[in-house]
């Protein structure tokens, strides 16, 4: 422990100061050298210079959270902090059990500064207070108190100590010195010890809002989520309540991942065998989309988009429906695809490859323009050209069939059945590449949003855009580009009457979008509404937010946290370049798929989760109760592979805090500590100290006689206190002492035994409450010589209800002499 507490581990100073409180003390302290006194120096002075770095931390390790309930006890930190009902009734109740018993010592009860150094658990920095972010350190008893608020405490109340620590070197330097003990409980980084962190404006400035850098973006961390995925193309749910993650791989395969992390050691879905794909680097074919029906809970059903080659020459993609097993509801039946669509591709690239259901219940497919460069298909492109299924975003009914053998229905509100010259299937029309959309689920509490879907438009030469898709919308492509014109001819035609994107960068910033989500979770609140997505080029992650008044919507970059923002258990801020898909679990939380290598065959892709750390939800509301999995076959355990901010053992262990209860009397001083005896055995006491009764008090004896009773039984009669010295009483214990066959007593004697110590000899005398001269008792009367003179003078005991009195009367006649 000395040599750790001289050496301190970690980066900052504060570090060291709960090992200077726990460490004992030194029998020699080494005096400061000048070249050491002007490094202190230096310390202080940089400490002033450079401003905190804020990092909001709780006890737990975890960011702090505004509490959903109102807090009764540490009511300044309900609206943000380390607190929810549950804890602050604790500290409440540790609180007024502290008080009761400075009450019962007759001590000033310093209500005030107890109420404010208990309630430093509740602070949003409450791992800085009690020096809990540091896991080479042990964890505080009392939080960092600055020297001005820590000196008030010591002259006012360096009585309530004994209550707050059991570390025995705090408490006794807090008798001896003032100014060591406050050294002792005091922080190095002044800003946060207590009070001073309450008024540091770089603390307090946007407490519990995302943190942002210097260059206003937004820092967010991540956790490891799956890896060793070969290019991972989608993740999603099946809506079941299992929570189960499906993730699919260009390859082919479709994998199971349950709520734990484990993934199952058989695919859900193996088309390995008909996918086409290649090797090559950023080859665009393979399984591309999958969707769950709606009511895939019901009914099993699920579509799959893949591309496939016929006869070695052509081209298609392919839309199928299949079935999961009737036997394992981890496995899709095999033989049950039904294909619903196919459509020929003219080149090898811009195939699409998104599938969804809407809110309406209908199924959305976004194929691609057919490849090559600049839609050079026909007169307009195969964008333009509504007849032609590329380029679009088709809508059909899966749930029902033509009499003619179509595999779907048109839905009644699709927007060109009225136009003889388009295909009724077309929803929208003028897209070049959309790669990942997604359905918004609208805000919690007002709806907002809710259906709304988003996609991300891969660009030609110049622009990446955003689109908000709507019935019968136009967006432009190939006349246009993002907000510029690509066709000029096309661009000018007054007729276009596009829709523009939502939002477009240049290519400067990246050259492949990558579409994504709203967030709509609930762990990090403080990212709700915003629609995040990324770029597979360039690697970078962007977010919009919404200006609802005007509906524009306002680009906020998005960095990894620094080290300090993401120094939290199992979090990460780095991942790799190429973000190949967002994803969306069963409770709205937030993902991203990616890679280090962009080949089919290349097992780098790794999934990743976002996490805002400046703030969580209050413990417990995001509680999810998933349905069982029945597993049949193996579970390979998750082992994660990325270098996390912190170590896995930095975890740090916080002692339960000390619970005081009061008794039902006050401590009894240590001459008065009588052991307890069977009533039917004599005692003799020691000393010249007064016997202690352990009967009950007349108090105690009222108390306990309100008890309800029914009015079919009536209540038993109870003996009066004042019957204590009744005659036949007195007469048993008399002739009990009397016959004693080792001596006589006097008939005013009584014979008791006691013991300064539980472990000490005993010895037996007697006290004599008359003039008799005291006589040493050669044998204790035993107990059956007492019941035989009992029951001599006093025949009516002889009855059934008199014999079970008998012991609580050996009891009265013990407390009538004033014994044990």
């Amino acid at each position: 422990m000395m040599r750790e507490r001289n050496s301190c581990p970690r980066r900052r100073s504060a570090r060291c100061a709960s090992l200077r409180a726990a460490a004992p003390p030194r029998s020699v302290q080494r005096t400061q050298t000048l070249p050491e006194v002007k490094l202190s120096a230096s310390v202080v002075l940089l400490l002033q210079v450079f401003a905190a770095s804020a990092h909001p931390q709780c006890l737990d390790f975890q960011p702090p959270f505004k509490p959903q309930w109102h807090l009764e006890f540490c009511a300044q930190y309900e609206q943000f902090g380390c607190c929810d009902q549950r804890t602050d009734n604790t500290i409440a109740e540790r609180y007024w059990n502290i008080i009761e018993l400075l009450e019962a010592a007759g001590q000033d009860l310093c209500e005030d500064m107890l109420k404010e150094v208990m309630c430093q658990e509740c602070s949003p920095y409450a791992a800085h207070l009690y020096d809990a972010e540091d896991p080479h350190t042990p964890v505080r008893e009392l939080p960092g108190l600055c020297v001005g608020f820590c000196s008030e405490l010591h002259g006012k109340c360096r009585h309530v100590l004994k209550y707050l620590t059991a570390n025995r070197l705090l408490l006794d330097t807090s008798e001896r010195d003032v100014s060591t003990f406050c050294s002792m409980v005091d922080l190095p980084d002044q800003d946060y010890c207590y009070p001073n962190v309450l008024s540091s404006p770089d603390l307090n400035s946007n407490l519990g809002q995302v943190l942002e850098d210097p260059r206003g973006c937004l820092q967010v961390c991540l956790t490891e989520v799956a890896n060793g995925l070969r290019n991972p193309v989608l993740m999603l749910h099946s809506g079941d309540d299992t929570h189960r993650m499906f993730i699919a791989e260009q390859v082919g395969f479709v994998w199971v991942y349950l709520r734990d992390g484990s993934r199952l050691e058989q695919p859900f879905l193996d088309l390995s065998g008909e996918v086409l794909t290649t090797p090559w680097l950023g080859d665009e074919r393979g399984f591309l989309g999958m969707a769950f029906h709606p009511k895939y809970r019901d009914n099993g059903r699920f579509f799959i988009y893949y591309s496939i080659q016929v006869h070695s020459k052509v081209e298609k993609i392919r839309i199928s429906e299949m079935k999961v097993s009737v036997s394992d509801m981890n496995m899709a039946d095999p033989h049950s695809e039904r294909v619903i669509l196919e459509i020929d591709e003219p080149a090898a690239n811009h195939n699409g490859g998104q599938l969804l259901f809407g809110l309406d219940g209908y199924l959305y497919i976004f194929t691609g323009d057919g490849g090559k460069a600049g839609d050079p298909f026909g007169k307009f492109g195969n964008s333009q050209n509504k007849s032609a299924l590329l380029g679009k975003v088709l809508r059909v009914d899966v749930d029902r069939r033509t009499p003619a053998g179509r595999q779907y229905e048109i839905p009644p509100d699709n927007p060109f059945l009225d136009d003889p010259t388009a295909r009724p299937e077309v929803f929208a029309f003028g897209v070049r590449n959309m790669w990942r959309c997604s359905v918004d689920r609208g805000d919690p509490v007002s709806q907002y949003g809710r259906g709304r879907i988003f996609c991300g438009d891969v660009g030609q030469n110049r622009y990446e855009e955003i689109d908000i898709i709507v019935n019968g919308g136009n967006y432009g492509w190939r006349a246009k580009e993002g907000f510029e014109c690509y066709d000029i001819k096309l661009c000018h035609n007054s007729s276009l009457n596009d829709i523009p994107p939502i939002f477009a960068y240049s290519h400067h910033i990246g050259k492949s979008v990558t579409g994504g989500y709203v967030y709509r979770g609930c762990e990090s609140p403080n990212l709700n509404a915003l629609y995040f997505f990324g770029d597979f080029m360039s690697g970078r992650i962007m977010a919009l937010e919404e200006d609802k008044p005007s509906g524009i919507w306002k680009e906020r970059r998005v960095c990894m946290g620094d080290t300090i923002t993401c120094s939290f258990p199992g979090l990460i801020n780095h991942y790799h370049k190429y973000i190949i898909s967002f994803a969306e679990d069963e409770a709205g939380e937030l993902y991203f798929l990616a890679t280090s290598y962009p080949s089919a065959m290349s097992p780098t892709g790794t999934v990743f989760k976002f996490v805002d750390p400046s703030r969580r939800a209050p413990p417990g509301k995001c509680k999810q109760k998933p349905l069982p999995v029945k597993v049949r076959g193996k579970k390979f355990p998750f082992s994660p592979k990325e270098v996390t901010v912190l170590k896995t053992n930095e975890k740090p262990t916080r002692p339960p805090p000390r619970h005081f209860k009061l008794t039902t009397k006050p401590p009894a001083t240590r001459g008065q500590l009588k052991p307890k005896l069977k009533p039917t055995t004599a005692s003799t006491t020691v000393g010249d100290t007064k016997p202690v009764s352990n009967a009950p008090k007349v108090e105690d004896k009222k108390k306990k006689a309100a008890k309800p009773w029914s009015r079919d039984k009536p209540p038993k009669k109870k003996l009066k206190n004042t019957q204590r010295k009744t005659d036949p009483v007195k007469k048993s214990l008399k002739k009990a002492l009397k016959l004693d066959s080792g001596g006589v007593t006097a008939p005013n004697q009584a014979v008791t035994q006691s013991s300064n110590s539980t472990n000490g000899p005993k010895t037996q005398t007697i006290h004599s409450t008359g003039n008799h001269p005291r006589k040493k008792a050669t044998k204790r009367p035993t107990s059956q010589k007492i019941k035989k003179e009992k029951s001599d003078t006093a025949p009516q005991e002889k009855n059934k209800d008199n014999r079970k009195r008998s012991k609580p009367a050996q009891v009265r006649i013990q407390k009538t002499r004033g014994t044990l």
